[in-house]
């Protein structure tokens, strides 16, 4: 079947312009999921082992306060964005990366919300420091920071995963506008 030239070209800038809104919300996602995966690396390979060398009371104190000043709208944000921005990419480019991306994300956020909120809130609960911090240490240090380590991984098999993903992108887009997108 035979397009006619003037209903092709009516659809080139549209077919662009939709591949640059993908590229603009896989940019995106790609950096708001570099920089969550790179709060939790550096907390696996840094906050966490000099945090090892502290004393019970600082400890407790220190992780105290870092869940305390962190809970703030723009780490939420930050947090979260990964998850639509690379839902809506992966939906528009209808390829495995992105999908990866997102399926790599959501367990991120699955091992935050089953395993550190609470850890977080328990150690909140127990109240001061004080009170007994070699126990609240034991029941948080170990599994806080395992878990911590397994969402670094997976947050940066997601952010590896959103690269190609922007590739494919772009080379959606040199390919709509040449007007020959299969897409």
């Amino acid at each position: 079947m035979d397009m006619d030239p003037a209903t092709t070209k009516r659809q080139e800038p549209r077919r662009v312009q939709e591949s640059r809104t993908t590229r603009l919300v896989l940019g995106t996602a790609l950096c708001t999921t570099g920089l969550v995966a790179g709060v939790f690396g550096l907390f696996s390979y840094a906050v966490m082992p000099a945090l090892a060398r502290s004393d019970d009371r600082v400890y407790v104190e220190v992780m105290w306060n870092i869940n305390d000043v962190i809970q703030t709208p723009l780490f939420l944000l930050l947090f979260l964005s990964p998850l639509p921005l690379t839902a809506i990419a992966a939906w528009r480019l209808r390829h495995p990366w992105p999908w990866t991306a997102f399926a790599a994300y959501v367990l991120t956020v699955v091992i935050t919300v089953v395993f550190h909120v609470p850890l977080n809130d328990a150690l909140a609960a127990a109240g001061n420091p004080a009170i007994d911090p070699a126990r609240e240490r034991d029941r948080f240090e170990n599994t806080w920071a395992a878990w911590n380590t397994v969402r670094a991984v997976t947050s940066t098999v997601a952010l590896g995963c959103l690269i190609p993903a922007l590739t494919s992108a772009r080379g959606r887009q040199a390919c709509c506008a040449r007007g020959a997108c299969p897409w």
